[in-house]
């Protein structure tokens, strides 16, 4: 992790990471809400996988919103480092680089969550074809895919390609569920 010119980045637009921060915080508290309203809807289907998708996802929204005020001691650091010098640079470079792997690996950790509750609600989907099946088995396989992709990425971190198809599925799986979801439901 280059967290000197991540610091550089910021210091040089630090309008653009506070906008960034709080886009990304607006799509987390999204998170909690679309898991809190997918449990209302569909949960009336399997009470168990609703709960078990529920946790996973606000588990993974909550995560990444707590994250951020960790992640935004990086704009405070990235001041500091533009007005220092010397070992003290060297202390903010440090200092940025432990803010950036603690945000990676609380990251991870919540991708693994976002991948079970993807995996629950597909399965449901699946089993009680709320949705058309091949909805839910695409959200399947994405979300394997996904969760295996990443637990592969933490161990071997320079085989990603296994983590950013299943990303990229998940993704064309949640515009599909959702254009469906808004379509005919």
């Amino acid at each position: 992790m280059d967290s000197e010119a991540k610091l550089k980045k910021i210091n040089d637009n630090p309008t653009k990471f506070k906008i960034g921060v709080i886009l990304i915080l607006l799509e987390h508290i999204s998170i909690v809400s679309l898991a809190i309203t997918l449990l209302i809807a569909f949960g009336q289907y399997n009470i168990i996988l609703g709960i078990i998708w529920c946790v996973a996802r606000i588990g993974e929204g909550s995560i990444q919103i707590y994250d951020k005020n960790n992640y935004w001691r990086l704009l405070d650091t990235a001041l500091k480092y533009s007005n220092t010098s010397g070992v003290e640079k060297d202390v903010l470079i440090d200092l940025g680089r432990s803010i950036l792997k603690t945000k990676a690996s609380r990251f991870a950790f919540a991708q693994i969550l976002f991948s079970i509750g993807t995996f629950a609600y597909s399965l449901l989907f699946v089993i009680y074809e709320v949705i058309p099946i091949i909805i839910g088995w695409f959200g399947i396989i994405a979300s394997i895919l996904y969760g295996v992709g990443n637990m592969i990425f933490q161990r071997k971190s320079n085989f990603k390609i296994l983590w950013n198809i299943g990303g990229l599925l998940v993704l064309f799986f949640e515009i599909i569920l959702g254009g469906w979801l808004l379509i005919f439901s």
